[in-house]
């Protein structure tokens, strides 16, 4: 059976929590969903649904597109989606700093709650499959939603990018007191951090991969 949603599908799968990916429609188009396998039920009450590994790719626009070769993205303001900020050149300061702060916490507390409905024993101390199959946005996220603040053109601060490794991010900071506090945060939000240095350029980085256990 082809997993391509319609478009009735589609808008639901658009619709769906950017960060939790919980869905809202009727029971047709959910059970729908499930069948195509872009969705799933929870098993544990309220019974929700949620998008699928491959549901989330269709949300994004690149059904085909493997979750290992994702790259950070910038956030896109004129959207009004959330986007957990990567740092880097091209990241832009929001608009409002108080409001960004409400957005990076109900995020983080969405996160913790897709943990609670997703992982086995309902554990929100360590990453869930959602953020193994986001790395750079799920460790972005952990990052900001506890204070740290992303590099732009003009302020120094956090990088996340994507490696080589198929569960691991790299982060930079400016110094190793900031290097040093990613860390700490990872930890407590249930990553694995290891500091290493680059060869060539002698740059100290972080190594995180999603605690499984």
């Amino acid at each position: 059976m082809s997993r391509e949603p319609t478009a009735a599908q589609r808008r639901v799968i658009e619709a769906a929590d950017p960060v939790t990916g919980r869905l809202r429609g009727t029971q047709a188009q959910l059970t729908a969903l499930v069948r195509r396998g872009l969705a799933f039920r929870h098993p544990r009450p309220p019974h929700d649904h949620f998008l699928t590994p491959a549901g989330h790719r269709i949300r994004e626009g690149s059904p085909e597109a493997p979750q290992q070769q994702e790259q950070p993205r910038q956030p896109a303001p004129s959207t009004g989606v959330f986007a957990a900020r990567v740092g880097g050149a091209q990241e832009t300061a929001p608009p409002s700093a108080a409001g960004r702060l409400r957005e990076v916490r109900g995020a983080w507390l969405g996160l913790l709650e897709l943990r609670r409905m997703t992982n086995p024993d309902g554990s929100t101390d360590r990453p869930c499959g959602w953020e193994r199959g986001h790395l750079v946005r799920a460790a972005a996220l952990a990052l900001e939603a506890a204070g740290h603040q992303p590099e732009t053109a003009s302020t120094p601060g956090y990088r996340v990018r994507t490696t080589p490794q198929p569960e691991a991010v790299a982060v930079y900071a400016p110094d190793a007191t900031a290097l040093s506090a990613c860390a700490d945060t990872l930890e407590r939000a249930g990553w694995q951090p290891g500091e290493y240095t680059e060869p060539r350029t002698r740059t100290r980085y972080l190594l995180a991969s999603p605690r499984r256990t």
